[in-house]
């Protein structure tokens, strides 16, 4: 169980869900579902990434939660799901789709918010109908479509084939992680976060991503190892917008830059000044704030017992007007201050 509870208070102390149930995905494997906030309000969805649950979107969910239904789930053998053979991303698919078909009214849209693998999440269901029904508009956070290894900058070599094989086998161990130590936090500060990430988003980052059992860390290394989504993206046509921290080594920002070029409608690109991979993490109010705006454009305000019918059978209308005007792109670079309380 990855969840902080041996903290009392934090902004990345999970909060208590209104309710929670067990999903059962299409081959069976049952997955955890948190919801919180209000019923009638706007849907956003949170996906999380390798090695994580949903204890890392602590601060999105308790900021969210005061004005929108957030529903965030733990990936198949993360959290509070119990680990299942299947491991790919058909599997992802599988689970995404699962889960919106149990938490939403048929016709109901959401925001979509996935960060790393949960973004990849987002790829692999492109394609799939109900999937897209669902989606009003998505956030990828620190993610990427392929290449994976052979990008990333965790081994501090120029690319080429030694550092892909080196990176792999780094991702890729079956050793166990084990105690979170003063050594652990720095590996994992070095690998997953900005240099300048306060202490305090370090053991948030460290207590979530030790409790990830090994045999399940070990499996999806190899899935995200021989990742290639790139049709995925290319049908991902809803509004989309990208975020990525420039120190990150998992998923540097070539992987950002090119999921923008790629995507049929993307409505920005933002690339943070010394954040590393754990954007949700390390710049909270940005990415709750970029979750905030989708929902404001792409969702209606809230649905009433009055009103719910007609919300759902014309949310598809809504969404296929959003993307035919919302064909312009834009580029922006946000600066992140780390405020001297938030360290302490």
């Amino acid at each position: 169980m990855s969840r902080l509870l041996h903290d009392a208070a934090g902004p990345y102390v999970p909060p208590v869900p209104a309710h929670e149930r067990t999903v059962v995905a299409a081959d069976g494997a049952r997955i955890h579902v948190e919801v919180h906030g209000r019923e009638d309000a706007p849907a956003v969805v949170l996906a999380h990434g390798w090695c994580c649950s949903t204890a890392f979107w602590a601060a999105q969910i308790r900021a969210l939660a005061a004005d929108h239904r957030v529903i965030a789930y733990d990936q198949r053998g993360h959290g509070r799901s119990p680990a299942n053979p299947a491991c790919g991303t058909e599997a992802l698919a599988d689970d995404l789709e699962a889960v919106l078909a149990a938490t939403l009214a048929p016709g109901e849209q959401a925001v979509i918010a996935g960060h790393s693998m949960g973004g990849m999440t987002v790829m692999a269901a492109a394609t799939r109908p109900r999937v897209r029904a669902h989606a009003a508009a998505v956030l990828l956070c620190s993610t990427g479509s392929s290449r994976l290894v052979a990008s990333s900058t965790v081994v501090p070599l120029g690319e080429g084939r030694v550092r892909t094989w080196l990176t792999r086998r780094i991702l890729g161990s079956r050793a166990p992680l084990g105690p979170v130590t003063p050594l652990a936090r720095r590996i994992l500060k070095y690998g997953t976060l900005g240099p300048g990430s306060a202490p305090h988003m370090v053991e948030a980052c460290a207590r979530i991503v030790h409790a990830c059992p090994r045999g399940v860390r070990h499996a999806w290394s190899q899935v995200l190892d021989l990742l290639d989504l790139d049709q995925g993206v290319r049908e991902l046509r809803m509004p989309v917008e990208v975020v990525v921290g420039t120190a990150d080594r998992l998923t540097p920002p070539v992987q950002a830059r090119a999921l923008a070029a790629a995507l049929p409608n993307c409505v920005g690109l933002t690339e943070l000044p010394g954040v590393g991979h754990m954007t949700p993490v390390e710049a909270p109010d940005l990415v709750t704030g970029k979750i905030r705006a989708l929902a404001a454009a792409h969702l209606p305000a809230g649905r009433t017992e009055d009103t719910d019918r007609t919300d759902r059978t014309e949310g598809a209308d809504r969404t296929e007007g959003a993307g035919r005007v919302g064909r312009a792109r834009t580029t922006e670079t946000a600066e992140i201050a780390v405020h001297a309380e938030e360290s302490a």
